[in-house]
């Protein structure tokens, strides 16, 4: 089968066609025909050599798939040939073909195309058990979500006023600002015009936000510890801007807050589709009566990988990117 891949890591320019043999499903694993993968920052820095790689993962990046099932493990129960589904990987999505655990696949949403269907698994689940799980997002409180155009920030978004909670989001310009509001956002945040911390702190007048997702980390870090409010939750996804700040340690304690992080990848297959059944049960409904719609920005073939890696690594995109078969 065809896979995308480097031999040599580099720039966009290092992907390349690979060909190997097509993976055989044992256990409880699923082989799925590819009919898109979603591309995602990290899909980056591993074709860079720069990103750690989990035991047991692919020698093959891609985080997310959708397509058809096409074989199963002896072992599977939930799913058979023929099933079309949209699965979170260890890596393997940029091929013909992916191997995923059986529990790590969901049904498609009604409504949501096999195409645009690759583009959730990846920032939902991240989304889902971050914002909602792990930082409690309730109705009524408010959360500002770093970076709105991305996939992340797209799902944060999304997720956060389905269940009703006020959002403020930043981006770098007036379109993307645009982008941010059309999401439902209720404040969107020029962050190279306007200070996020006065902004945020005029909008809740004075008492600040409940929920800080960042996708930036660096110097952000001391601004979030002094915007959140009391009893707030910092949760840091990826750390762009930097891996170190000074933080007032005094004002996490004052204030009862929680500052944390987490990363999807390296987690156990059972936390991860334990993460699968919270989307079906929560998120995808809100799929078929359009609550959530899905934000597919551009499509690309599997030959063309090196034009949607330079396009995400532009930032000029909203939502998500992907290759298609």
């Amino acid at each position: 089968m065809r896979t995308v891949g480097v031999h040599t890591p580099g720039g966009p320019d290092a992907l390349e066609i690979i060909n190997v043999p097509v993976p055989v499903p044992t256990g409880r694993d699923l082989l799925i025909k590819v009919h898109a993968a979603g591309v995602n920052g990290a899909d980056l820095r591993e074709r860079e050599g720069k990103y750690p790689v989990p035991p047991g993962a692919p020698d093959i990046m891609g985080l997310e798939v959708s397509g058809e099932i096409v074989a199963v493990g002896e072992l599977c129960d939930r799913f058979r040939p023929g099933d079309m589904v949209c699965a979170l990987l260890i890596g393997g999505g940029y091929a013909e073909y992916a191997i995923a655990p059986e529990g790590q696949c969901m049904a498609i949403p009604d409504g949501v195309s096999v195409i645009d269907a690759a583009g959730l698994p990846e920032v939902f689940c991240t989304v889902w058990t971050n914002m909602m799980d792990r930082c409690q997002l309730q109705a009524g409180e408010t959360v500002l979500v770093q970076g709105g155009t991305s996939g992340i920030g797209f799902a944060a978004i999304k997720i956060a006023k389905a269940f009703g909670a006020k959002v403020f989001a930043t981006a770098r310009n007036e379109t993307k600002c645009a982008a941010i509001r059309r999401f439902g956002a209720d404040a969107a945040i020029n962050y190279k015009t306007e200070d996020f911390l006065e902004v945020a702190r005029d909008l809740t007048d004075g008492r600040g936000v409940d929920v800080i997702i960042d996708i930036i980390g660096g110097d952000y870090l001391p601004k979030e510890v002094k915007l959140l409010a009391h009893g707030g939750r910092l949760m840091i996804i990826n750390l762009r801007g930097g891996k170190t700040a000074e933080i007032d340690f005094g004002q996490i304690h004052s204030k009862h807050l929680t500052v944390t992080g987490a990363r999807l990848r390296p987690r156990s297959i059972a936390e991860k589709s334990a993460i699968c059944r919270s989307l079906e049960t929560h998120v995808w409904p809100k799929f078929k009566d359009q609550t959530i719609t899905p934000e597919t920005y551009a499509t690309f073939t599997f030959a063309e990988a090196a034009k949607a890696h330079r396009l995400m690594e532009s930032s000029d995109h909203i939502g998500k990117i992907l290759l298609v078969s």
